[in-house]
Parts: structure tokens; C-alpha cells; sequence
């Protein structure tokens, strides 16, 4: 079918932002046809959406490790995915102007973990929740992380409001994790607690990413390691940087002769293009400048 082949490359050409939302609707539509399905051979279909949704429940979790991914790639409201595909879009766009596909991937991953991981929290240690089991799916604090991280690394950006007209980023952000926090009531509290639990995670992004730590890193080294297993490759466990003496470095760098000196990472460059679009050239560090020196240098070679 013409749509499906649509589908298909606009999914493989487009941007992970794109591939994102593609993902999420989906799994939307599936789940309706599965449960319209189901219903048709009178089965409940609400069940068959607990096996996408995070239980409350740590021992039922155990049983169903999956939903700690699948429950952030799944909605079943409308006016649910529509309103995070847009908040994520919009924010989305923004954020791919400062950083790069990768680390869009591993804060929207990092993002539903923390919001699962404050959910768990609440719903065990509280003793609100102590009668009763939830169960939690959507997107929202995958969301909630890229819209904070994108406000506290460039709080002064202006996006343009119906009716408000231009808006800081950082008053988007504080109204909206405002409004989440004023959403604790009977009935969504656990799913407030979920997004304050992304904002949170989004928060520790920004603010790692300007001193010059990236979180979402050995997220994405998993990611890597994982996708060339199923390319045929060897399965490598991910590397980490450590501090290492001057005479291992000196000894690690002659092993590899090809390798060089002045090599800048594709990562480390996206970091100090995206400081200056939002703090300006003489913001960089002597360090700084002196990569994007090479990293010019070797491009003009």
C-alpha cells in the first residue's frame, strides 16, 4: 500500500524526532485495533493494555520488565498523544537545535525512566498509595525531560504564543512543571508525580550538559552495542572515560598510531556549536575554541 510505503520512508529518512513520533502513533493505532479486535470475541481489551502499562506493583514489574520501555512509546487517550506528539514536536525542534539526535534519544529514554521510577517510589513508600495498585502509560515524562532540558540550557529562548506572543523558554518550563504540581490530587496524582519525576531527570540534563557532562551517554553506548549485535556485529560492552596517568595515556596513544591527536568528537563539536548559538562565541572556554580550531582545521584539510 502506497500509505504504508509513506510511512515507511518518511520514518527512514526523517530525523529521530520524526522517527519518535512515528513510533508513538504506532503503537497508538495498534493498540486500538488490538483491543477493538479483542472486544469483537468479547475480551476484555483493558487487559491487554497492561501488558504495555508500568505496573505499581514491584512484583508484577518483575514479571514484566518490558513495560519500563514499551509503557513511554504507548498511549490509548487521543487528546493524551495528541497533546504530548505536539509538546514534543515543538520542544523537540527546539532542543535538536542545540544537541544531537543521540542524546534526543537517551533523555526521552531517561526521562520515562525517572518519571517510573518517582512513580514506583510514591506508590511504595507512600502511604497514600498503600491500597491501591496503579498502572501508568504514556509518554509524558519522556516529554516533560526534553522541555525542561531544552528551558534550563537556554532559558532565554522565544517561542511565539497564540494570544501571549513571545515567551521564555524558562516560563514555559516553570509554568508547566507548575501546573503538574498543582495536578496532585485524587484520581492523576500518580501521574503528576511521573512528570515532576521527568522534569527532574531533564533538569539534571541541562545543567550536567553545561559543565560539560553528558548523562545520556552511556544510555546511548548501550543503545550502540545493542544495534550491532543485531547488525552482525560482535557485541562490545560500552566503554566509559576514565581518568588515567600520563604515562597510560602516552602508552594508549601509541598503540593507536592511526588515531589523530587532534581528533574532535562529533559529540564534543554538536556540545560547543550548540553553547554558541546560545551564549555566543566569547562564552566558549580557551579549550573550546581551540577544538573548534581543529575541528575547522581538519574539515578544511
Amino acid at each position: 500500500m502506497a500509505f504504508i510505503e509513506d510511512i515507511k520512508r518518511n520514518y527512514m529518512q526523517g530525523s529521530m524526532l520524526v522517527r519518535l513520533i512515528i513510533i508513538n502513533v504506532a503503537v497508538f493505532v495498534l493498540l486500538h485495533v488490538l483491543v477493538l479486535g479483542a472486544l469483537l470475541f468479547n475480551v476484555n481489551g483493558e487487559s491487554l493494555l497492561r501488558w504495555v502499562e508500568v505496573p505499581s506493583d514491584l512484583w508484577l514489574l518483575l514479571k514484566r520488565p518490558w513495560t519500563l520501555v514499551t509503557y513511554m512509546f504507548a498511549h490509548y487517550g487521543l487528546l493524551h498523544i495528541l497533546f504530548n506528539m505536539l509538546w514534543l514536536y515543538w520542544l523537540g525542534r527546539i532542543f535538536m537545535e542545540y544537541f544531537s539526535p543521540k542524546q534526543l534519544t537517551g533523555l526521552y529514554l531517561l526521562g520515562g525512566w525517572g518519571g517510573a521510577a518517582l512513580y514506583l517510589l510514591a506508590y511504595n513508600l507512600l502511604p497514600y498509595f498503600s491500597t491501591s495498585t496503579g498502572f501508568m502509560i504514556g509518554a509524558s515524562a519522556s516529554v516533560m525531560a526534553i522541555v525542561v532540558a531544552t528551558a534550563v540550557y537556554a532559558p532565554d529562548y522565544k517561542i511565539g504564543l497564540l494570544f501571549l506572543g513571545e515567551i521564555s523558554l524558562k516560563w514555559v518550563a516553570i509554568v508547566t512543571v507548575g501546573i503538574d504540581l498543582l495536578g496532585l490530587e485524587p484520581g492523576n496524582m500518580g501521574a503528576s508525580i511521573a512528570h515532576i519525576g521527568g522534569a527532574i531527570v531533564g533538569a539534571a540534563y541541562g545543567l550536567s550538559i553545561k559543565q560539560g557532562h553528558d548523562i545520556t551517554r552511556p544510555v546511548n553506548a548501550v543503545i550502540d552495542a545493542l544495534l550491532g549485535l543485531f547488525n552482525g556485529r560482535s557485541l562490545r560492552l560500552p566503554e566509559f572515560k576514565k581518568r588515567r596517568s600520563s604515562n597510560a595515556r602516552g602508552a594508549s596513544q601509541s598503540s593507536r598510531p592511526n588515531t589523530p591527536p587532534d581528533t574532535v568528537s562529533e559529540e564534543e563539536l554538536d556540545m560547543i556549536l550548540g553553547k554558541i548559538k546560545a551564549a555566543g562565541y566569547d562564552a566558549l572556554t580557551d579549550e573550546e575554541k581551540d577544538k573548534l580550531f581543529k575541528a575547522s582545521r581538519r574539515r578544511n584539510a
